[in-house]
């Protein structure tokens, strides 16, 4: 949520950067100021007449002692009148100040500089690549054909038991999912990240702490009796384990990773481009996140895209580092860095990661606060990223090296998978 300090501070500017996120609505931005100024006038309001009560009060006990019964009598009607006048003041101040925050949340954060003007995800910069592609042999096939010439993942068996976009990894399948998902998080901790085990699922002002709603509600599974909403990243309760909370500034940076099942609705997602593990509604990932000093943590985003280009670098697979546009990024994010690595049966590039600096748009919902050396208390950064999604890199990981006799694996996955290769059970 952005701060009513920064729109107050220069409107045209906040309505400029809005614009770089082709943000149509940027008329809310005097809208806000405008019930900002109601809020205070109503304030000011409650509290001239508190003031004047408390005031006429102690003029009673004055009066009181003096014997003058008749003029502290004259006084108490005053007050009374008084009193009568701070109800409704009150009521329309609850009203006003309701109606102030439902339209703040409205606002996405603002971009940083650095984020490329665009629209579409063609106008996204591509900042790096690294990696080679392979050239596989004449009788390469895609991973769904893989999955079922190994007997690693189960697609029928998945839509029989659940629906489309629920596999059932089995076999050596199974065993490369938790191999993976070992390795992923041995690498963060071993970054100094502190593993975590969240529930799946959450409430509403978690969900609503990092930005899920009101803006991706309809891409949550909800859980309606006991209200709760299975997580779609690990972000949501990872953050969340600081709402609320004022840390010291010796605490910073808060370095966290989780692993946990991901849920999404995915609503409208059909064709070929979502056919194998290319998009689910279910599926594994381990994330990275940071509550961080605010004048850090662009350097700690560096930091972060360093941290995930090793580990993808250390799999062995061709990639690129994508920054998104202004029209491409998350509602929530200031700068995001986007990786692809390549499918080589596919012949494409799939996302396989997110690395994000929310700055405070997270940390004001959240109330997620510091006190510096002098004791002013701020809000702290907030930053995440996919460290990492599984599906695609589990599919990246069966194409791109895939032999005649059988599916090499990577060095680093060798010792957690107990094998160098895949091979015909």
């Amino acid at each position: 949520m952005l701060q009513l300090s920064v729109l107050r501070h220069n409107p045209q500017q906040v309505k400029e950067r809005l614009a770089v996120k082709h943000f149509k609505e940027v008329d809310l931005v005097d809208a806000i100021i405008a019930l900002d100024d109601e809020r205070k006038k109503l304030t000011f309001g409650f509290d001239e007449t508190k003031a004047k009560i408390n005031t006429a009060s102690k003029e009673i006990g004055a009066l009181m002692s003096k014997g003058q019964k008749e003029e502290a009598e004259e006084r108490k009607k005053e007050v009374e009148a008084l009193k009568q006048q701070l109800s409704p003041i009150q009521e329309q101040l609850a009203v006003v100040e309701k109606k102030l925050n439902d339209e703040l949340i409205r606002l996405p954060n603002l971009p940083s500089v650095k984020v490329p003007v665009g629209k579409t995800p063609e106008d996204n910069e591509v900042v790096k690549t690294g990696g080679s592609k392979p050239q596989l042999y004449a009788g390469a096939v895609p991973h769904w054909d893989l999955a079922k010439k190994y007997d690693l993942i189960d697609f029928e068996l998945g839509n029989k038991l659940t629906g489309s976009g629920f596999p059932v990894y089995k076999n050596k399948g199974a065993k490369l999912q938790r191999a993976l998902i070992q390795y992923f998080l041995d690498y963060n901790t071993l970054a100094g990240y502190t593993e975590y085990m969240p529930p799946l699922m959450v409430n509403a002002a978690s969900a609503y702490g990092t930005g899920q709603l009101p803006d991706k509600e309809g891409q949550m599974y909800f859980v309606p009796v006991d209200e709760l909403y299975l997580i779609p990243t690990a972000e949501v309760p990872v953050t969340n384990i600081y709402r609320d909370v004022i840390l010291k500034e010796m605490d910073l940076p808060i370095k966290m990773t989780a692993y946990t099942p991901c849920f999404r609705r995915e609503a409208g997602s059909y064709g070929k481009d979502v056919r194998g593990l290319n998009r689910l509604h279910q599926f594994d990932k381990v994330e990275v996140v940071q509550l961080v000093h605010p004048e850090k943590s662009y350097d700690i985003l560096e930091e972060m895209v360093q941290h995930v280009e090793g580990l993808i670098q250390s799999l062995g697979l061709p990639y690129r580092i994508l920054r998104l546009c202004g029209g491409d990024m998350g509602f929530t994010s200031a700068l995001t860095y986007d990786f692809e690595v390549y499918s080589a049966a596919q012949d494409k590039w799939l996302e396989v990661s997110s690395v994000s600096n929310f700055e405070s748009y997270q940390t004001a919902r959240m109330k997620i606060r510091f006190k510096d050396a002098n004791g002013k208390t701020q809000l702290v950064h907030s930053l995440n990223g996919s460290s990492l999604a599984l599906p695609r890199i589990l599919a990246c990981l069966l194409e791109n090296n895939q032999t005649e006799d059988g599916i090499g694996l990577p060095v680093a996955l060798q010792a957690y998978f107990g094998s160098e290769k895949i091979t015909a059970l």
